[in-house]
């Protein structure tokens, strides 16, 4: 897998419709997407998410390209729940009867169905940062949080810090991949081998990632100093969060989603 394949927590810019919506909408209906998803509980209810994400992806002008990209990080992931469930899943009629261990057709079933919710998940939740600047994405977090503000809650520091923590994931790939291959310039094997041997070859890489993390956000807090940075007290915004008749109208949208995923579930 190419480390630069990797798009979680990427910003693509952009003028299409989801570009322009308001982003407390986009987070709140984010959440109300998680809901969706964990009410359907059959493969027509989870078909109807699914469409509103391929949806999603044609307003918003990405290629589906990155739906696969966004896959390769949490392969293993995958991997591994596919392979409990269908392993550990009972049921009724037997598909394959190894000796030790006996496959069911709900094994099968679940295995099937908790990879395609996963990877739902996982390609909904990007379209926010995919069509979301930084900036914008702070200031709707803050936002949101501001009620929790009374109870003297640090609704600024922690969208500012939720948002450089999300950004700094396409850095540090890129950081990741620049050692890999000075290793593997000086001869080092990363890729060969048992599973220990193939941990024990990323001690080199992790020790200069975690200190080149360490300098990187050593020097953004020194630059956000020099800048007068003095977190949410008092500060001002040059760009106001307005809402517009598109964010309602997506709403009613999401919300009459969820009533169809209700409705498949009792059919």
């Amino acid at each position: 897998m190419n480390l630069k394949d990797i798009t979680i927590g990427q910003f693509f810019p952009g003028d299409s419709i989801v570009h322009r919506m308001d982003g407390r909408f986009k987070l709140v209906l984010s959440f109300l997407f998680i809901i969706i998803l964990f009410t359907a509980d059959n493969f027509r209810a989870l078909f109807i998410p699914c469409a509103f994400i391929l949806m999603a992806y044609t307003a918003c002008e990405i290629s589906y390209v990155f739906i696969f990209k966004n896959m390769r990080p949490i392969m293993p992931i995958l991997i591994f729940t596919g392979i409990i469930n269908l392993f550990f899943v009972g049921g009724n009629e037997v598909l394959w009867d190894l000796g030790f261990v006996q496959i069911y057709l709900e094994g099968v079933r679940t295995c099937v169905f908790v990879i395609i919710r996963i990877v739902a998940l996982i390609t909904g939740m990007s379209i926010v940062t995919y069509t979301t600047s930084p900036i914008t994405l702070t200031d709707s977090i803050e936002s949101l949080l501001s009620p929790l503000k009374k109870l003297n809650f640090p609704a600024h520091e922690l969208a500012m810090m939720m948002t450089i923590a999300l950004r700094f994931i396409p850095t540090l790939v890129e950081e990741t991949d620049k050692i890999m291959s000075a290793q593997k310039a000086r001869g080092a094997s990363l890729d060969t081998g048992g599973i220990a041997k193939r941990a024990k070859a990323l001690i080199p890489v992790l020790i200069p990632l975690f200190i080149s993390a360490f300098k990187r956000a050593s020097e953004l807090a020194t630059a956000m100093e020099c800048r007068c940075y003095r977190g949410g007290e008092g500060r001002t915004k040059m760009r106001q969060l307005k809402s517009s008749k598109i964010d309602y109208l997506v709403s009613v949208l999401m919300l009459c989603t969820l009533g169809m995923v209700i409705l498949v579930n009792i059919a």
